[in-house]
């Protein structure tokens, strides 16, 4: 597996206020993104939302990062859906785009039992040369892969890693790297020799997220001081607190798609609250 970095920022997809893709806005946000920490960016998965995107646009974008980004860092794709035929054809397709990794969430809402998972992921492999990275988030996709079936998983050619976003089996898992699915569990994985994490909060911290790796001894410190910013990033459903602060912050990202709304006035003041804590923001004057 090619190194893709200890920090994977799960970078928000910009939109232009009619609800297209805001290409320049992208690139903008994922040169922010590299100059702040990241070491790789995962485009047009569950913050970038995915699942509004049209495959055009979805590849669209994994092309667009590809072409102006490949210097800065890596650039994991998500390619994952709950029909093993539609996620095979975008592996395939952000495969010839240039991904480096490519990023296959578990099959939701069909709940697909042990052989199912396992058929699913043999047919992924197929499609891709690229390593494939794992994503088990039972929370959003109503089903769990658990260490055993990890490992078993980790024994098909490509599959690389996991992005461990189910904190209960957070785990070495033998023949897979392992990555923090949720911002609180980036100093655990690297604690026991983890790869690092798949993150949200490193939009706006993520040169100190990045210290996290950088400086061990340090690590319990720093993850304690952003406790506050994690909980801000998801005061409510992701992405809406993340395009807030990137917005608060200047780096234009516009809004959402729904079913995915704003933030309301409290859930902002509890981003900006957080931003003005860690002196990314001036203190609103009365």
């Amino acid at each position: 597996m090619p190194g893709l970095g200890a920090i994977l920022t799960a970078a928000v997809t910009p939109f232009h206020a009619d609800g297209r893709v805001d290409e320049e806005a992208a690139v903008n946000l994922w040169k922010y993104l590299f100059d702040h920490g990241s070491d790789g960016l995962v485009i047009a998965g569950t913050t970038g939302e995915a699942t509004t995107l049209t495959d055009e646009e979805h590849v669209g974008l994994v092309s667009l990062a590809v072409q102006e980004m490949r210097d800065h860092g890596s650039i994991v794709a998500g390619a994952g859906s709950n029909d093993t035929r539609h996620a095979c054809e975008l592996t395939e397709q952000v495969t010839d785009a240039g991904a480096d990794a490519v990023l296959a969430v578990t099959p939701y809402y069909n709940k697909p039992n042990r052989r199912g998972i396992l058929a699913h992921y043999r047919e992924v492999a197929r499609c891709t040369d690229k390593p494939i990275v794992l994503y088990n988030i039972p929370s959003r996709t109503a089903v769990n892969m658990p260490p055993d079936l990890l490992a078993e998983l980790a024994q098909i050619e490509n599959i690389a890693a996991v992005k461990q976003a189910n904190d209960d089996d957070l785990q070495p898992i033998d023949g897979l790297n392992v990555y923090a699915g949720n911002d609180t569990t980036l100093a655990r994985v690297l604690d026991f020799g983890g790869s690092g994490g798949v993150l949200v909060a490193s939009h706006v911290v993520g040169r100190e997220m990045r210290r996290m790796v950088d400086e061990p001894e340090r690590r319990a410190e720093i993850d304690a001081s952003l406790q506050d910013v994690y909980a801000a990033m998801f005061v409510t459903a992701s992405p809406a607190p993340c395009k807030a602060a990137m917005n608060l912050l200047g780096v234009d990202v516009g809004g959402l798609r729904l079913p995915m709304v704003p933030c309301d006035d409290a859930e902002l003041e509890t981003v900006r609250t957080a931003l003005e804590a860690h002196g990314l923001l001036e203190p609103a004057r009365a």
